[in-house]
C-alpha cells in the first residue's frame, strides 16, 4: 500500500519545518531584513530589482508575514477609534453602523467608546486609544469647541463629526436649512404658532436648529409669527415633559416641532395621555429620521438625515487619508444636506383661524 509523505521546507539557515521567516527570505534574496521589510510593505525607497528578487523570494519560501510584527514595523493597527457622546438611541446606532460597514469593507476594525459629554472623560478615552489606532472619528457638538481641542493631540489623525472646533477636519449636517425647511413646510399648511422644543444647551446641532426655527419665523420685533420655544435636551423624557407646558398656552399652539426625533417619540406618547390625536387636534414633526420614526402611529414627518452615511463618509475619507496621503486635511470642510420627509403627523393644510396677536420671543420652562 502507497505510504503518503508530508513536503518539508530546508530554509537557508539549515533548519527545518514548514513555516519560513523574514531572515529567511533575506537570506534567500541576499539583502537585509530591513530590505525586505520595506519592500514588502511598500514603504521607503527600495530598488526595482531588489523588490522583484525579494518578491520572488517569498514566494518560493511562501512567506507569510506575521501580522502583529508587521503592525509594529509599519506602525499600524488597522484599528479605528469612534468616541462618541453617547452610544444610547438610534441615532448614534445609525452613526456606528455606518462607521463598522465602512472600517469592514477596507479591512479595519473599531473601538467604540463614548465621552459622556464630560471633557474629563474625553480626556481619558483619547488617552486609552493613543497608540492603539491609526486614526479616529469623533463626535463633540459642544459649542465650546475647546473642550475637544485641548484632548486631541497632533499625533493621531482625526475627523470630527458635528464639531464646532476648528483646525481639524470636519463632517456636519446641515441642521440649519433642514430646520428652517420644517419650519417653513408647517407654515406652509398654515400654522401660525408652532412651539419648537430645543435640543440642550452648548450643543451645536441644537443651536443650528433652533436657528433655522427662528429664521423661518422671523426675528426681531417685525417677526410675523411667534416664536414658542420650549426647552428639551434630545431625550423622549423631555418631549414628554414639553407638552404640559405647550398646551397650558394660550392661544394654544396647533403645531410641535421637536428638535430630534427621540423628544418626537415623547411629545407623541404624551399628547395621546392628553386625548390629542395626531394631526387633527395636533401636528408634529421632529428631525434626524431615525429608523423608528417611519414606523409610529401616525408615522412622524421629519428632518431626514443620513446618519449611517455621515458616519461612513468619515472613515472612508480618514482610511484614503491614512492610506494615500499620510496625514487628514486639517482644512476639510463636508456638509450633509437633510430631507424634508412628510409623513402623516402633519396632515394637510389646516383651516385659517383668526390671526393672533404677534408674541415674539415667547419660551417656557418645562
Amino acid at each position: 500500500m502507497a505510504t503518503s509523505r508530508r513536503a518539508r521546507i530546508t530554509s537557508p539557515s539549515g533548519r527545518i519545518g514548514v513555516v519560513a521567516t523574514i531572515r529567511d527570505v533575506a537570506a534567500r534574496a541576499g539583502v537585509s531584513v530591513a530590505t525586505v521589510s520595506r519592500a514588502l510593505n511598500g514603504i521607503g525607497p527600495i530598488r526595482g530589482d531588489t523588490s522583484k528578487r525579494v518578491a520572488a523570494a517569498a514566494r518560493a519560501l511562501k512567506y507569510v508575514p506575521h501580522a502583529a510584527a508587521r503592525s509594529l514595523s509599519i506602525r499600524r493597527s488597522h484599528t479605528l477609534g469612534v468616541l462618541l457622546p453617547d452610544v444610547h438611541g438610534e441615532f448614534f446606532s445609525e452613526v456606528i453602523r455606518g462607521i463598522d460597514l465602512a472600517a469592514r469593507q477596507r479591512g479595519y476594525h473599531i473601538l467604540v467608546s463614548s465621552s459622556h459629554n464630560d471633557a474629563q472623560e474625553m480626556a481619558a478615552v483619547l488617552r486609552a486609544l493613543r497608540g492603539r489606532v491609526d486614526g479616529l472619528v469623533a463626535m463633540s457638538p459642544d459649542t465650546e469647541a475647546g473642550s475637544i481641542s485641548r484632548a486631541l493631540t497632533a499625533d493621531i489623525p482625526v475627523v470630527l463629526l458635528n464639531s464646532a472646533a476648528t483646525g481639524r477636519a470636519t463632517i456636519r449636517i446641515d441642521n440649519y436649512t433642514g430646520a428652517r425647511s420644517m419650519t417653513d413646510h408647517l407654515i406652509a399648511l398654515g400654522h401660525s404658532d408652532i412651539a419648537f422644543i430645543t435640543g440642550p444647551e452648548r450643543n451645536a446641532d441644537a443651536a443650528e436648529r433652533l436657528r433655522g426655527y427662528r429664521s423661518a419665523l422671523g426675528v426681531g420685533p417685525s417677526a410675523r409669527r411667534p416664536h414658542i420655544e420650549v426647552p428639551g435636551d434630545f431625550t423622549e423624557n423631555a418631549g414628554y415633559r414639553a407638552v404640559s407646558a405647550i398646551l397650558a398656552m394660550t392661544p394654544r399652539p396647533t403645531a410641535i416641532f421637536a428638535a430630534n426625533d427621540a423628544m418626537a417619540i415623547g411629545t407623541l406618547g404624551a399628547l395621546r395621555e392628553a386625548g390629542l390625536e395626531l394631526p387633527a387636534g395636533m401636528a408634529l414633526a421632529g428631525f434626524d429620521d431615525i429608523p423608528m420614526s417611519r414606523y409610529l402611529t401616525p408615522p412622524l414627518t421629519t428632518v431626514r438625515v443620513d446618519i449611517a452615511e455621515m458616519g461612513r463618509r468619515a472613515v472612508e475619507y480618514l482610511i484614503d487619508s491614512l492610506e494615500n496621503t499620510g496625514g487628514v486635511n486639517q482644512k476639510r470642510r463636508e456638509v450633509i444636506a437633510t430631507t424634508l420627509v412628510v409623513r402623516e403627523s402633519c396632515g394637510a393644510h389646516m383651516p385659517q383661524r383668526r390671526p393672533a396677536a404677534v408674541r415674539t420671543n415667547r419660551s417656557q420652562e418645562s
